[in-house]
């Protein structure tokens, strides 16, 4: 389960090197995805038709149907719709830098993350972050899974939260080969049943539309417009920012950008990234009108699960199937998103244990990890606790996108940090205030805000003060540290290198220490093995204590050409 290691030293290598064997999991790509590292070209094989379709095939979740109702029973019609759409404008804008940048350097959340002001460690505290999103949802699309099982199929809650663990296992096992094949075909099915109701009941009952703008739910101040109501549901709809993670988690396997395919490229990225919103906040607003549809009849403590829901609209276009087509529907969303938690999570993982172990059993280890903190939540109840789960843990998740974007947006046009991402071990300093310092203290102030710290109106729009804080912080700690923390070191070949036509150098270099062969991108020199050494067993690396990084170490040669420096960011 473990990778071994070989005591005998490559040929040439420096004295206490050693090589690397991985086990099974680990070597086959099938299975581990590029789990640690950049995405070479030879793996990215699909079109950006069937990334895209991958990536948007994730977002089947119902828990935005749960949002939107939560969000409107709370805070009546007119509060609910500007938070969620204030919520949506919010993520669109920070999605679109975070998609490019993965989608141009094949890399995911983390290295992303890494390269962007946080450093080599200073990343690991957002992987958690992370992996806290992904198995947080993973327990509440889970919950609405075994909520369908319960009400179509009459098994108990606390049965239906174990088989709607272990049914999603398999399908991740194998990572984008699996989930892009099970996404585009399942993505008709889903969306028909999905929009159905809604045209059914405004074929047949169109003057709930009209009622719908007085539905006041349990809001003190009844349908009408309120600023805390706004914070308040704006708050909940934020904690899916983290959700562009696993829009890139796919992106990173777009094809080059070429002007063969600029359009089709731009279109894949745009839509699959922060695309993702325009969807979700209709889902939102879509369980917002359903919870209102089926208030009278089930009550406002059901209206926001998302299975009600869908019986009650199925009802009104196919009575005598009703329960069986919503139970369908709900398992078919909930194992699309749930696939997609799961992988993302074991990413996630995977990034964090390596670097704090120097171990990678593998991407396929982690998976019963994150699958089964999600089970221990199902089982503990936390569908009733959504609205408390969700707006806590947007304060901290918004500070950690907030300062990444940053850094995209205002640093490296101002030159304030280098123009490409590093994300090597080899090359990053460990800790890089901008970034790590901004999140920390973003977080900090809006997590005391929550708690009363500025009011009521504080702790309502906590969120909003975590994005404008880190954003903020991130240019003025770059300026005062002058960007010295971004780059540890770099190889005699400025990195990452560009071939004439801006596209990423293919070429194929042989790891000093596991001696695999890997593209350029994931190779940096080594002087403690005296060669080239990968990313993955760079991370893994116990023995050389950042050795490359010390003043006596010089560059490495690795024999390759002089390419171009990196082009413009276009």
């Amino acid at each position: 389960m473990t990778e071994i290691i070989d005591t005998q030293a490559p040929p040439g290598a420096g004295e206490g090197a050693t090589t690397r064997r991985y086990n099974g999991w680990t070597q086959n790509t099938t299975l581990e995805d590029y789990s640690l590292r950049y995405a070479p070209k030879s793996f990215r094989r699909w079109t950006p038709y069937v990334v895209a379709t991958t990536a948007l095939g994730g977002i089947a979740y119902l828990a935005d149907f749960a949002i939107g109702g939560s969000i409107a029973i709370s805070n009546g019609f007119h509060s609910a719709l500007v938070a969620i759409l204030a919520a949506a404008v919010t993520i669109f804008l920070t999605g679109i830098p975070i998609s490019y940048y993965s989608a141009k350097y094949s890399i995911d959340m983390d290295l992303l993350t890494r390269g962007a002001g946080f450093g080599y460690l200073g990343s690991t505290l957002t992987s958690i972050i992370y992996a806290s999103f992904t198995f947080i949802f993973f327990s509440l699309e889970g919950s609405i899974m075994a909520q369908a099982l319960d009400l179509g199929l009459h098994i108990p809650l606390a049965v239906g939260y174990l088989i709607c663990s272990l049914i999603i296992l398999p399908l991740v096992f194998f990572g984008m080969t699996a989930l892009s094949k099970m996404q585009v075909w399942t993505q008709p099915v889903w969306l028909i049943l999905m929009v159905a109701p809604f045209v059914s009941i405004a074929i047949q009952k169109p003057e709930k539309y009209e009622r719908f703008t007085h539905f006041a739910g349990n809001s003190p101040t009844g349908s009408s417009l309120s600023l805390l109501g706004v914070g308040a549901g704006a708050g909940v709809a934020l904690s899916l920012i983290a959700q562009i993670g696993e829009q890139v988690d796919y992106l990173r396997f777009m094809p080059d950008k070429t002007a063969a395919n600029a359009k089709r490229w731009w279109a894949a990225v745009l839509s699959a990234g922060p695309g993702w919103v325009v969807l979700g906040a209709a889902k939102q607003l879509g369980g917002a009108f359903l919870a209102f549809y089926i208030a009278d009849s089930v009550g406002l403590a059901k209206a926001n699960e998302p299975i009600q829901q869908y019986v009650s609209g199925i009802h009104t276009f196919a009575a005598p199937v009703a329960l069986g087509l919503a139970t369908f529907f709900v398992i078919l969303s909930q194992i699309k998103i749930n696939t997609t938690n799961a992988y993302s999570g074991s990413l996630s993982w995977s990034n964090f244990f390596s670097r704090l172990t120097h171990r990678h059993p593998g991407r396929v280890v982690y998976i019963f990890l994150n699958v089964g903190i999600a089970l221990a939540l199902m089982e503990f109840g936390v569908f009733g606790f959504l609205n408390t789960v969700l707006a806590f843990y947007s304060n901290v998740a918004i500070a950690w996108i907030g300062a990444v974007v940053a850094d995209l947006v205002i640093n490296k046009p101002l030159k304030l940090s280098p123009s490409f991402i590093e994300f090597k071990r080899a090359h990053l300093y460990n800790f890089n205030p901008v970034g790590f310092g901004s999140m920390l203290i973003a977080s900090g102030i809006s997590i005391a805000a929550y708690f009363h710290a500025f009011g009521a109106y504080g702790k309502a729009f906590s969120p909003f003060i975590a994005l404008a804080v880190a954003m903020v912080l991130s240019p003025l700690l770059a300026v005062v540290t002058k960007g010295k923390y971004y780059i540890a070191r770099v190889d005699d070949q400025e990195e990452p290198l560009f071939l004439e036509n801006g596209l990423l150098s293919a070429e194929l270099m042989t790891c000093a220490v596991c001696a695999e062969e890997f593209e350029r991108p994931d190779i940096a020199g080594c002087p403690f093995h005296a060669g080239a050494i990968c990313s993955l067993c760079c991370s893994l690396d116990k023995n050389c204590h950042d050795a490359c990084k010390s003043p006596a170490a010089g560059p490495v040669d690795l024999g390759l050409p002089t390419l171009a420096a990196p082009p413009p960011t276009d």
